[in-house]
């Protein structure tokens, strides 16, 4: 059921949410930027993953198809981070509390099919940046 997105509490925060990308974020370009020193291009990007029967999974931040490799690439605050332990916003608690479970499911959905269906499933955490190119060049 999707919930009604509440008023922004002031045009600063407004401005802040609207800036927010879901697509080639800051940390996808680290690790993209990072495979490639690391001699692993020829991925893909956003490349959308059916079933069997042709049905939509979803679409990893990168995938190598040939090799059935997803990875992912997780913004602490937005999907949770285990290891960071983000604080939920100070306005509208029901609200982002919520909305972070639902993320947190389908992450958790979307790895699970992907697994069911064969393929190597990654997630990098933002956090996980800050230890450079090694945990990358290990899943590769």
């Amino acid at each position: 059921m999707a919930l009604e997105v509440p008023t922004a509490s002031s045009p600063a925060v407004h401005n802040v949410m609207i800036a927010n990308r879901s697509t080639n974020t800051g940390p996808e370009q680290v690790v993209r930027r990072m495979l490639r020193e690391g001699g692993h291009p020829g991925y893909r990007l956003h490349w959308r993953i059916d079933d069997e029967n042709g049905r939509y999974v979803c679409r990893p931040d990168i995938t190598y198809p040939g090799r059935e490799i997803a990875i992912f690439v997780h913004g602490c605050f937005w999907h949770r981070c285990p290891r960071c332990a983000l604080e939920l916003p100070k306005t509208n608690k029901e609200y982002w509390s919520e909305k972070f479970e639902r993320n947190v499911e389908r992450d958790r959905r979307k790895e699970q099919m992907l697994l069911g269906m064969g393929w190597e499933v990654h997630t990098i955490w933002e956090c996980d940046l800050d230890q450079g190119a090694s945990k990358l060049i290990g899943i590769m």
